[in-house]
């Protein structure tokens, strides 16, 4: 099969048992076993390597040079993460991956952060040998895999197999509808409450007005925060990292400070689909939502056990303040359908941390409680 094509006429995103039969058939590597909550239900959890190399700069390969080569030239410092390591604030580190790719010819590839890694502010992107362009990886690719790492507000401490990036594996080429957002919220609301605001995309706007009057309507990251070990589930105290925003009405965002916000609006992906938010226009407003996201099928839908959820917001000003107010569109979602029917959907007892979420921080920290 490697270096053939699938046996699926459908384009879309595969879902969870197409990827363990990539792994069964040797289209997918890995150098340990798999995790057994790895694969998620259309996504698959990347995990670090042994070591991680400190380089001068982002870089990308370009198509006449694989990344070991020019980690030979960029590369600063080696750092084995088998014990552990610490990686700081400001730094960019390079670290190979567990996975290996062997592509057929009709499945490409397209990584991003996990949630939590987002709510961290840890900048990831996934590099490819003979890439021109990051988190993606060309139909047929055969090689390794390598993940960026930038962490830009909290220094983090990490290991061999731990998970920041995440990857959805397409079949065939199917562009983005309106269309198919139209349909599908027709069949069943895929937003709570107002009228949906289909236009390139699903809108989200941002609440900063606040549901529940005694929880706040964002938070603010401290700077020169202590350490966060992103495999500590609900370890930390969220006032030693998070300032709670109660202020409601507009929000000026001061530059270069990280922000969580939530959408006005919960959402559901029905799981015959998966869904991605896309970066948000940057003509429309000095600010960005600094990661797009993953949602995978049965997010905050019936099916796995959800009644709509909100979508959590990772928001950055840019070089000057910017007064956000309540219900401008911060982001749009566009939902792609998987190429058959998942056997699990998110939520569906598989240990998922944001089904039914609110304002939530990251799984490190223990509720918040005002």
């Amino acid at each position: 099969m490697n270096q053939q094509q699938t046996d699926t006429s459908c384009p879309g995103i595969l879902p969870a048992h197409m990827l363990r039969r990539f792994f069964d058939e040797g289209l997918l590597n890995c150098e340990t076993e798999l995790d057994a909550d790895q694969i998620q239900p259309a996504s698959l959890d990347l995990r670090l390597g042994n070591k991680a190399y400190r380089v001068r700069a982002s870089f990308l390969p370009g198509p006449d040079n694989t990344v070991a080569d020019r980690l030979e030239d960029l590369s600063l410092h080696e750092i084995s993460l088998v014990e552990g390591a610490v990686l700081e604030t400001g730094c960019v580190y390079i670290v190979p991956l567990l996975e290996h790719l062997k592509l057929p010819t009709d499945i490409s590839a397209a990584a991003n952060p996990k949630s939590s890694t987002g709510r961290l502010d840890i900048f990831t992107r996934v590099i490819c040998d003979n890439a021109r362009e990051f988190d993606k990886v060309p139909a047929g690719y055969q090689g390794p895999l390598y993940v960026e790492i930038s962490p830009r507000t909290f220094t983090i401490l990490a290991r061999t197999g731990s998970r920041l990036s995440q990857m959805r594996f397409r079949c065939g080429s199917i562009a983005p509808s309106d269309a198919t957002i139209i349909e599908l919220h027709e069949q069943a609301p895929l937003i709570s409450h107002g009228v949906a605001n289909i236009d390139n995309g699903l809108a989200l706007s941002v609440d900063i007005t606040s549901i529940e009057p005694d929880q706040p309507i964002g938070f603010r990251a401290r700077r020169h925060a202590g350490l966060v070990d992103v495999d500590k589930k609900a370890a930390l105290d969220p006032r030693d990292f998070w300032e709670p925003i109660w202020q409601r009405g507009d929000l000026v965002l001061d530059p270069d400070q990280f922000y969580i916000l939530a959408s006005k609006e919960a959402v559901r992906v029905p799981p015959t689909h998966a869904a991605e938010m896309v970066p948000f226009n940057p003509l429309v407003g000095e600010f960005r939502v600094h990661y797009a996201g993953f949602f995978d099928p049965g997010f905050g839908d019936a099916s796995g056990g959800g009644t709509g959820a909100r979508a959590v917001l990772e928001v950055r000003s840019h070089e000057v303040p910017f007064i956000l107010e309540d219900g401008q569109v911060i982001g749009r979602l566009v939902y792609e359908p998987l190429t058959e029917p998942p056997e699990l959907v998110y939520g569906q007892g598989i240990g998922s941390n944001y089904q039914k979420q609110g304002l939530k921080l990251s799984k490190h920290f223990h509720p918040f409680e005002a």
